[in-house]
């Protein structure tokens, strides 16, 4: 049976609460991520130099309404100069025309380039995720790596979208606002530039407590999107087990650890708005004050002090505006920084190009002295030698945990062998391209694993371009026509998510057939026939005879009658080869492998005269491999 790693416990509300203020402890890599930053909007140049020049013309046009409030005042109503009033009218309208038009065509303009910068930055991490290790997926969640995929990247719409250029639309204003500010009154100006450095002080302290408790809202969302995923996932087995309340609790852990640092941001986000009021309500306090003096000490005219009115809301409305976009784009390089922590990642292809071309291959494995652990000061294979021709089937067996998946794994190259070699055709995998090497692999697994497809999908995940004649004659090889040919769609019928409307012997059929059409020169077969019943594994061993014939062959069984046929069987215990040879060989040789045979028939010829007494071999088993990550779901 493969090696299976120890549960994990559910964490406590304490550890939840240790692990979420050690994450807000975590620093944002300010330099990286504004590295990341400038590159995404160095790609979108174009779109976004438009978008300034559009903010810019609208903004131009926003200042003809305050302007034209002193004419209007002083000019039209107090002179009772007529003939300005329709010119005045005039701007006023074109200017509104002129907002208006801007406004769409930046909205227009920048959401789109948002959206492309979004999905383009979805591809290239979803493409950097397929290329990671294995072993980072034994240690992280998949449910954690979807958010992070589809929720982070959600982000970088204040960037390349409307929010990077309404906040320097923002700026711009208020400088030209500003100017106008100075001119008219600059003895109130200077009090209000006191005013607003305190308001940027404020907005700088307020960001900096902003931007850790938006990183922790990703990473708590990716942990409860993760445990949720497992939960539906496992649905059958949490019902079996009546479990439903336990998932409640855990679910409602992390649902709260979410409340409480959105409650956080929501009253942080407050208090940034709360602040920006009393800003423009020192404002006009000041107006109030000030300029009100000024008016009836005559050294402003009710003209000007109106204009100046509106310019100083032309000036408060962008801060009030900055701070909101400032809280996006904390949230915004948050999300950056956690991507950019998985595309920091090494990927197995980064190395590839230096690594030997993989054209041809016969299929001679090795093992020299291979030793291997997954955790330092625990091995897992020790002292490991032995060598499987080309063309040659060897069977692995022993007791759970004693190395037989994990030897699989190497062969496979989702680990690295901490000592020894493992070497194909003579050359070290360590030196092979594996994007090519593994195009040579086939592998049929216990508990495989079938996309929301249809069987002909499915069958030909291997080889995509598999005409409809092959996929069937696959299919044939493997029996799944006795049970395809009672679908009303046949080949075409969904067998959704991953396999569930199958059994598990259905499932198990697809998963041979998808390795026949593939067509390998290297064979694993980790109990092939585990979910099938006597009469179906009679057929199908036929086929897997005929599949393995030519091929390099690993399996892994524990009826050890499906194995006798092997060139070598080597019999595994606690990560070393305690005996090798033929079927013959080790039952002449009267060791561990005629024990196990010995008691494996016993047991089977007991169930067979007494069906109802329920007898259970007794095989001394060695102890289980500590923490070793389960693989045989991450291989599609």
């Amino acid at each position: 049976m493969p090696e299976t790693k120890p549960a994990k416990k559910p964490e406590q509300p304490e550890q939840d609460a240790e692990k979420s203020e050690t994450s807000q402890k975590k620093r944002i890599d300010r330099s990286a991520v504004w590295a990341e930053a400038r590159q995404l909007i160095w790609q979108r140049r174009g779109r976004i130099g438009i978008g300034l020049m559009l903010i810019f013309v609208g903004r131009l046009a926003a200042m003809v309404l305050p302007a034209s409030a002193k004419f209007l005042i002083d000019d039209v109503v107090g002179k009772g100069n007529a003939d300005l009033l329709m010119p005045l009218a005039a701007a006023v309208g074109v200017a509104t025309v002129v907002q208006a038009l801007t406004s769409f065509s930046l909205t227009m303009l920048l959401g789109i380039a948002a959206q492309r910068s979004i999905t383009d930055l979805r591809k290239q991490v979803q493409q950097h995720v397929t290329r990671l290790p294995v072993s980072y997926f034994d240690s992280v969640k998949s449910g954690e790596l979807i958010s992070r995929v589809m929720t982070d990247a959600e982000g970088v719409r204040n960037l390349v979208g409307s929010g990077l250029v309404q906040l320097i639309g923002g700026l711009f204003t208020a400088s030209l606002a500003m100017v106008a500010l100075l001119y008219l009154n600059w003895h109130l100006t200077l009090a209000v530039l006191v005013v607003m450095l305190l308001f940027v002080g404020g907005m700088a302290l307020f960001f900096k407590r902003l931007r850790p408790i938006f990183r922790e809202r990703g990473k708590i969302n990716a942990e409860v999107t993760g445990r949720l995923g497992e939960t539906l996932g496992g649905v059958r087995l949490i019902k079996a087990y009546t479990a439903e309340k336990r998932e409640d609790l855990v679910f409602a852990r992390g649902a709260h650890r979410l409340l409480r640092n959105v409650v956080s941001s929501m009253t942080g986000v407050a208090t940034v708005t709360a602040f920006s009021g009393v800003v423009v309500g020192a404002l006009g306090l000041l107006m109030i004050v000030v300029g009100g003096k000024a008016v009836l000490a005559g050294t402003m005219t009710l003209g000007d002090f109106t204009s100046y009115t509106f310019f100083t809301l032309m000036v408060a409305g962008p801060l009030v505006q900055i701070a909101a976009i400032g809280t996006q784009l904390s949230e915004a390089f948050a999300g950056l920084d956690r991507l950019r922590e998985i595309r920091s990642v090494a990927t197995e292809a980064e190395s590839d190009a230096e690594r030997q071309v993989v054209e041809q291959m016969e299929g001679d494995v090795a093992f020299e002295a291979v030793h291997f652990e997954y955790e330092e000061g625990i091995p897992v294979l020790r002292d490991v030698t032995f060598s499987a021709p080309a063309g040659s089937t060897t069977a692995l067996v022993g007791p759970s945990g004693s190395g037989k998946s994990t030897l699989t794994s190497l062969v496979m190259a989702f680990n690295q062998p901490s000592a020894g070699t493992v070497t194909i055709d003579g050359a070290d995998l360590r030196g092979l391209r594996l994007t090519e090497y593994r195009r040579h692999l086939g592998v049929v697994f216990q508990d495989n694993f079938l996309f929301d497809g249809t069987v002909a999908q499915n069958i030909s995940y291997g080889r995509p371009d598999a005409t409809r004649q092959e996929i069937e004659a696959a299919g044939l090889l493997a029996h799944c026509e006795e049970f395809v040919a009672g679908f009303p769609k046949g080949y075409d019928t969904v067998v959704g998510e991953r396999g569930v409307k199958l059994s598990g012997g259905q499932r198990q059929r697809v998963a041979i057939a998808r390795a026949v059409l593939a067509d390998p020169r290297i064979l694993i077969l980790d109990e092939a026939t585990s979910s099938l019943d006597s009469e179906s594994e009679a057929l199908i061993q036929d086929g897997l005879n005929r599949l393995r014939s030519g091929r390099t062959t690993f399996v892994i069984a524990h009826r050890l009658s499906t194995i006798r046929s092997a060139d070598q069987i080597l019999v595994l215990e606690e990560g070393r080869i305690v005996e090798s040879g033929t079927h013959a060989e080790l039952l002449a040789a009267a060791g561990r492998y005629k024990e196990l045979h010995d008691r494996q028939y016993q047991f089977e010829e007991n169930r067979f005269i007494n069906p109802g007494e329920d007898f259970t071999p007794r095989v001394e088993m060695p102890e289980v491999e500590a923490k070793k990550p389960t693989t045989s779901r991450r291989l599609l």
